[in-house]
């Protein structure tokens, strides 16, 4: 299982019945993923913390992605790349990050949240 981080108003508005393609897709070519949840929430943690609004961790079962799914250089092991959307089909669970009043990442809870 990989994961990748979207702010939920991207996520919304992407087509449901389409696989989804980040804008990092057409800008470099693929779509940034991590390994595990630890290094999720580090991610999150670094590069969202200012981000406004609920941010999702989607959980993808890589096997069942089209794309291929490549871990480059160094840092290939935590931060996987997909070179291609990701297929709907692929998405194993949905989960909300929790942050703290400063945005930062704690912890990742089930989203929808019940």
């Amino acid at each position: 299982m990989i994961f990748h981080l979207v702010p939920l108003a991207d996520w919304a508005a992407a087509a449901p019945d389409l696989p989804y393609a980040p804008p990092s897709l057409d800008a470099e070519g693929f779509v940034h993923c991590s390994a595990d949840r630890p290094t999720v929430l580090e991610v999150a943690d670094r590069h969202y913390r200012a981000v406004p609004g609920p941010l999702l961790a989607v959980e993808l079962d890589e096997r069942a992605l089209t794309s291929e799914v490549r871990r480059e250089g160094d840092g290939g092991a935590r931060y996987p790349h997909v070179y291609g959307p990701l297929d709907r089909a692929a998405v194993a669970r949905v989960w909300e990050v929790v942050r703290g009043a400063d945005g930062s990442a704690a912890d990742l809870a089930p989203w929808p949240s019940a």
